[in-house]
């Protein structure tokens, strides 16, 4: 119900706002700042002086020693020659800046490239689990999978959050950390079969669930660990990883409930819909 929820409201926000994305998938300029002293009290200040010499209201991270500034806009020589002149006279003359720009065709490519990473790994991520085990196992496990990267890009538009390359990072990792979850269990539900007598579906829904308790402390303990990891990392990280440890966070909890409440019952279902064998019956046969 938690998943469906976030569903349709990311599938409504995303239909309506579509993603915030950063600078590095659109057009624009993104300037990096560095202090030399601790600035965090001089944030109004810092936006009244943009506004006052013509540089709008780009977004702004704003930390205690770093800023970090994105324009919809790509910046002139001038315009940086300008900015960094103020900042030295009005903030700190030993401040340093960096200028990162993206054209617009660069945007595209990086849009398409970033599409077609997350569609690369989810094809072959079903060709291996379908050589590895069976159809029924690929079709749930990249059903989860789907789940996942859906889930964190929904809360992504929902909470209009900076999309942007580390964050294609994150959905891969977390693509690569659901499947790892995923295939513990599968691989054990294909050991317990092997040594089953199966007559209903009641039996194959036994295994499954003995599989999954059978992993639950091996699941538990390494999501746990990796989240203790994540929320050091989003407490004491840099500005420029934040949203990426952000990412990675939702992903895990995401990742670690769907392996064990979509994947596992996906392939109970499609296993359900198998034509009866000899020595197994399915319950709506009998």
């Amino acid at each position: 119900m938690l998943s469906i929820v976030i569903t349709i409201v990311g599938i409504l926000t995303l239909g309506i706002f579509g993603l915030n994305y950063g600078v590095d998938f659109k057009a624009g300029s993104s300037v990096d700042i560095t202090f030399k002293k601790d600035v965090s009290s001089q944030k109004a200040a810092f936006e009244q002086y943009l506004k006052d010499n013509d540089f709008g209201s780009p977004g702004m991270t704003f930390g205690a020693k770093r800023v970090t500034l994105r324009f919809d806009d790509v910046l002139s020589d001038t315009k940086e020659k300008a900015l960094k002149a103020g900042i030295a006279d009005k903030f700190d003359k030993d401040a340093s800046m960096e200028v990162n720009t993206v054209d617009v065709e660069i945007a595209k490519e990086l849009q398409g490239n970033a599409i077609k990473a997350v569609l690369i790994a989810s094809i072959g991520i079903v060709i291996y689990v379908s050589i590895r085990f069976e159809w029924r196992f690929a079709v749930a496990a990249i059903v989860a999978l789907l789940h996942d990267a859906f889930i964190v890009i929904s809360l992504f538009s929902i909470f209009r959050l900076e999309v942007n390359l580390p964050f294609i990072v994150a959905v891969l990792t977390i693509i690569g950390y659901s499947i790892n979850d995923t295939i513990v269990i599968f691989d054990r539900i294909r050991e317990n079969l092997r040594f089953a007598k199966l007559k209903s579906v009641t039996d194959i829904a036994k295994i499954v669930n003995d599989s999954i308790w059978q992993t639950m402390s091996r699941s538990i303990n390494t999501v746990m660990t990796v989240l203790f990891a994540t929320i050091c990392l989003l407490i004491f990280g840099s500005e420029s990883i934040r949203l990426f440890s952000l990412a990675i966070l939702f992903g895990l909890i995401s990742g670690a409930y769907s392996s064990i409440f979509i994947a596992s019952p996906l392939w109970l279902l499609l296993k359900s819909k198998q034509k009866p064998k000899a020595n197994v019956k399915s319950s709506a046969a009998s």
